[in-house]
Parts: C-alpha cells; structure tokens; sequence
C-alpha cells in the first residue's frame, strides 16, 4: 500500500526552474532513502539525486549546482527543485523510496516508485 503521488511537472523554457514533489503514503520518508530518477527518450534510465536517511546527498555531475533534492519529514514529502534547467533536463522524472545502495543512485536498490511526471524544456 505504498503509494508515491507525484507533482510539479510540466514544460518550461531554458533557463527556467521547477519544484517536483513526491507526497509518500505507507511509509516515512525519514527512515529511509529517497531518490529522483529521470529517463528520457533513447536513453538510460538516470539517477539524478538521492537523499539517505541521515541527510547527507549526492547529485548527478550533470545536475550538480543546479537540482536539489530535499525531503520534508513532516508532509512525508520529497522534493526537486530543478534550476538553470536544459533542454537535455527534458525526461520522465520518478521519485524512489529505498535503499542506499553505493552512491545512492542504484535504480535497483528502490523497491518503491512513483508513476512519473515529465518535464519537458525548450529552448
């Protein structure tokens, strides 16, 4: 009965920003690692940012500086604010809830995902 309810998607020109959310049901976000990947077109699936339990994070090189993922433990809500995006930020974006696994950034070390929400720049 985990559910993963994503939100914020949507299509932006260059040099925009987007704040994805993920509110979790069935388990605390705080107990766990939280993660966002993003699959575009032609391409592997991505891991861009991931949060473990404790706080610390890790982000993708090419996301670094301009993605931030946060979690807010009260809302059991995840988030992704995307900045300075890029056309090539244009992807399907899922949030995970899971285990860290190496980096953080593993696909199969999440047992927990949202349906996806596409973003979608221009430029």
């Amino acid at each position: 009965q985990v559910q993963l309810m994503e939100s914020g998607g949507g299509s932006v020109q260059a040099g925009g920003s987007l704040r994805l959310s993920c509110a979790v049901s069935g388990l605390t976000v705080n107990y766990d690692s939280v993660a966002w990947f993003r699959q575009a077109p032609g391409k592997e699936r991505e891991g861009v940012a991931a949060m473990h339990s404790d706080g610390n994070t890790n982000h993708a090189d090419s996301v670094r500086g301009r993605f931030t993922i946060s979690r807010d433990n009260a809302k059991n809500t995840m988030y992704l604010q995307m900045n300075d995006l890029k056309p090539e930020d244009t992807a399907m974006y899922y949030c995970a809830v899971g285990s860290w696994w190496y980096n953080g950034l593993v696909a199969r070390a999440y047992k927990n995902w949202g349906q996806g929400t596409q973003v979608t720049v221009s430029s």
